[in-house]
């Protein structure tokens, strides 16, 4: 079983939502993990989108990279430009993946055009995620 490793700058969105999805899809394939340079929680509204689409990661942690340095990874993904240039070597063999998605956490207006943007970055981290499995796992 393939082990991948989600990074993000504080793990609370993009790579939350990675994560949900890439379990959802590679299901006994591999195991999935996802970290930040930094911590900020499992931000409520990632939770409120995947909940729309019917993935559930309520029960997800804010995890630090430097918690899974011990893991043989065979695919880290880096899911923001920030990540991608504070840990540009990640001690491992691993192969190295990277898409800079929008961050959701950013994202202003009313509440309506913040769930929107929320859902937009959910969209676009599912396809990515379904094509990565499809064509790495």
């Amino acid at each position: 079983m393939k082990k991948v490793l989600i990074l993000c700058t504080g793990n609370s969105c993009r790579s939350q939502i990675a994560e949900g999805y890439l379990r959802h899809f590679a299901q006994d394939k591999a195991q999935v993990y996802s970290a930040g340079v930094e911590t900020h929680g499992v931000n409520p509204r990632a939770i409120a989108t995947m909940r729309a689409d019917g993935i559930d990661i309520s029960g997800h942690t804010s995890n630090n990279m430097n918690e899974y340095l011990d893991i043989p990874f065979d695919a880290v993904i880096t899911v923001c430009d920030n990540a991608k240039e504070r840990c540009p070597f990640f001690p491992s063999t691993a192969q190295k993946f990277h898409h800079n998605f929008p961050d959701p956490a950013k994202a202003t207006g009313t509440e309506e055009e913040i769930d929107a943007a929320f859902a937009a970055v959910r969209d676009e981290i599912k396809t990515y995620c379904q094509k990565f499995v499809a064509e790495n796992l």
